[in-house]
């Protein structure tokens, strides 16, 4: 079961790096790589964190959720945008799972509570991070208007915590998964944010050009 609801938070993942790729117009191989990156990423940074063979190419079932995305966007590119709102859902819901994962694999290999509750947070926002850099647009963890890592960091730390005095279990990483994405979908109804990085806030302005 576990296997199931990764592949499913690896294709939402996916899902919205082939929207991406189709709305800057890249062509079929270009949303399959931005889809793969998005997916897959975030795990891939953590596993070659870990010195470990990346999931996604140590078992090839986690290639199918990029392939089957790509397919959607491309035969169901208009009514998929429709349902924008429900794709947003499924992609909190593989954030809170990825944090979780994340934290868990790290600690299983030894990495103390720290290290473990970063490369949580990585596996989480990892892919979307590379997807949005790579497609040359801000990040949406940077969005100053949103709360993306901050859930993610919150389930990540959790773990970490709950390891530390001897608690663990499937059920106790899927209710910590739970509370991650029920704070993400909080902060998109509600329209969370954590504080600006100074506490008087000014609109961004082009920096004048260094004389020559």
């Amino acid at each position: 079961m576990a296997l199931v609801f990764d592949l499913l938070g690896v294709f939402f993942f996916a899902l919205s790096g082939s929207l991406l790729a189709a709305r800057r117009g890249f062509d079929i191989v270009g949303s399959l790589l931005l889809g793969s990156l998005t997916g897959l990423g975030g795990g891939v940074v953590r596993d070659i964190v870990l010195g470990v063979t990346p999931t996604a190419f140590d078992d090839p079932v986690y290639l199918l959720p990029p392939l089957a995305a790509v397919v959607v966007v491309y035969f169901l590119h208009g009514p998929v945008r429709r349902f924008r709102r429900p794709i947003l859902v499924f992609d909190a819901a593989g954030l809170g799972l990825f944090c979780t994962t994340g934290a868990v694999t790290a600690l299983e290999h030894g990495m103390n509570p720290v290290a473990a509750a970063l490369l949580g947070l990585t596996t989480g926002v990892g892919g979307g991070l590379l997807r949005d850099v790579v497609a040359n647009r801000d990040p949406q963890l940077f969005d100053p208007g949103d709360l993306y890592a901050l859930p993610a960091m919150l389930g990540a730390a959790l773990i970490t915590a709950f390891w530390a005095v001897g608690w663990r279990g499937v059920w106790l990483e899927a209710a910590v998964a739970a509370l991650v994405f029920a704070l993400r979908i909080l902060s998109l109804r509600f329209h969370w944010h954590a504080p600006h990085a100074a506490r008087t806030s000014h609109p961004a302005r082009t920096e004048p050009a260094p004389p020559r």
